[in-house]
Formats: structure tokens, C-alpha cells, sequence
């Protein structure tokens, strides 16, 4: 944040500009809690299918899935500047409770790969390697269900 910011403001749902920020955004910070209360922060690519926010995890760094799986309580922060860019925000976070959905490492995580398109259309440079990574390929899904959301205004 910089000095043109001020206070955050809640919202009580997505709401039209967070959803452009989550559209644009190629990363965003996830916030898990760990052991000991200890908040953990992760950079990954949200993908928003206009409910829902869903990122996806190799099981290789699979520790997040484990905060996840104790506590479900996360926050998504956007400041990524290709996100907030033109925009009166200067940042977002949204509160809420994650599900890791673990049941089909090896397919279940295709059915975001239309979204996951859309943002990075270079994923299928790297799928076509796919069996040459495949623990890198084995991914869960955090389906983050919102239920706060903050935001911070650039003053005019």
C-alpha cells in the first residue's frame, strides 16, 4: 500500500470491482493459519468463477493443504498491480472458509483449467510436459467460499 490509500471499507459480498480484481489478478497473497496461530502466506493464481474462489496446489508443497485441512479460515489479498492497475482500488482482501478438495489428484483439478486458461493461456505450454513433472501435476483444489470482504480505496 502507499500513501494515496486509506481505511479499508467491508463489504458483504463480492461485489462488481473485487470480481475485476480477481479476473486480473495472476497472483494473489492466500493467508492460512498454521501451527500455533501462526498466520502463513502463499502466492498463488486465483480463479474466480463468479460464486467461488478457487486456487490449486501441487502435493509436493502440500504444508498449506495441511493449515487448510486443520483450520479452514483463509484471506485472499490482491495488490497484485496488473490487477489494480486503472482502478479506484489500490487492494482487496477477502475473508473466508477453503475446502481442499483432494479426491482426483491426478484429473479433478482439470475442471478449472477453463479459467485457468483465461488468465495464463501459457498453461498449456507447460501441460504439454506434464509427465515429465507429474508430482507437479498432482494437484488439489482450495474452493474458497467468501464471507468478508475489504477494501482499499485510492483517494481521489
Amino acid at each position: 500500500m502507499n500513501d494515496e490509500t486509506v481505511s479499508p471499507t467491508r463489504l458483504s459480498e463480492v461485489s462488481p470491482e473485487v470480481e475485476h480484481l480477481l479476473i486480473r489478478a495472476l497472483v494473489a497473497e492466500l493467508s492460512v493459519i498454521a501451527g500455533g496461530g501462526r498466520v502463513v502466506s502463499y502466492p498463488l493464481i486465483p480463479l474466480f468463477d463468479g460464486e467461488k474462489i478457487y486456487m490449486t496446489s501441487s502435493v509436493l508443497f502440500s504444508k498449506k493443504l495441511e493449515h487448510i485441512k486443520a483450520n479452514p479460515k483463509v484471506a485472499v489479498s490482491i495488490s497484485d498491480p496488473s490487477a489494480v492497475s486503472g482502478t479506484e482500488l489500490a487492494g482487496a482482501t477477502i475473508q473466508g472458509e477453503a475446502a481442499v478438495i483432494d479426491d482426483d489428484l491426478h484429473e479433478g483439478w482439470m475442471r478449472l483449467l477453463p479459467l485457468w486458461r483465461q488468465k495464463e493461456p501459457s498453461v498449456d505450454v507447460f501441460l504439454k510436459k506434464r509427465f515429465a513433472m507429474p508430482l507437479f501435476w498432482e494437484r488439489a483444489i482450495i474452493e474458497i467460499t467468501p464471507k468478508r470482504v475489504f477494501v482499499w480505496r485510492r483517494e481521489s
